[in-house]
């Protein structure tokens, strides 16, 4: 299980350094302040390196790791976030009074 989730970081720090490099370069070939050249390479190098960080991120509870039945909100698994929310943990979540 530690391992997953070691791998799962690394992934996704690899993937938000891609994303701000892919974003500058988008921003660098929008500008039209800047020389035409310098935009197309920029233009260029975004779109020629997407398909090398096509990575598949899988949404992982924070506590187990487990990746069925995730709450997105929460970012905790079914089972972790009912512990949770029955020790009263959760702020603003109540039992339900019927």
């Amino acid at each position: 299980m530690k391992n997953q989730k070691q791998k799962d970081n690394k992934k996704r720090n690899s993937n938000l350094n891609f994303e701000n490099k892919h974003l500058i370069l988008k921003s660098v070939s929008k500008n039209s302040f800047i020389k035409k050249p310098v935009r197309w390479n920029s233009e260029l190098k975004a779109t020629g390196s997407t398909a090398i960080a096509s990575n598949n991120l899988v949404n992982r509870c924070i506590l187990t790791g487990r990746k069925k039945m995730f709450h997105k909100s929460f970012r905790l698994s079914r089972l972790s976030f009912l512990k949770i929310a029955r020790k009263g943990l959760i702020n603003g979540l109540k039992k339900s009074i019927k």
